[in-house]
């Protein structure tokens, strides 16, 4: 199952490498493109579950990694929950082989 990392930039500034253990990432997002918090958190929230469930049909198990990352980013939203018109942008999608 190919993984893939993706860069994000958060409403400050600040730039996070994400994990996904499935392409499936690229069905929700849009490299370059900016989304509000709530829309960006809710389409990782489906597309790392989806990346986790592919994992469990595969191997038995679900991804913890990728719950791990779900964790993280959903810690992010919530850093700027009460900032007005905060949006974050998927920078770009990393090479699957690197």
């Amino acid at each position: 199952m190919p993984e893939m990392t993706f860069t994000i930039r958060w409403p400050d500034g600040a730039v996070e490498r994400c994990y996904s253990p499935s392409l499936v990432i690229r069905d929700h997002f849009a490299a370059g493109a900016d989304y509000a918090l709530a829309d960006f958190r809710a389409r990782a929230r489906t597309a790392l579950i989806e990346a986790s469930d592919r994992v469990q049909a595969r191997y038995g198990f679900p991804c913890s990694r990728a719950m791990g990352q779900l964790d993280r980013i959903e810690a992010g939203c919530a850093r700027f929950a009460t900032t007005a018109g905060a949006r974050v942008r998927v920078e770009r999608f990393d090479d699957p082989a690197e």
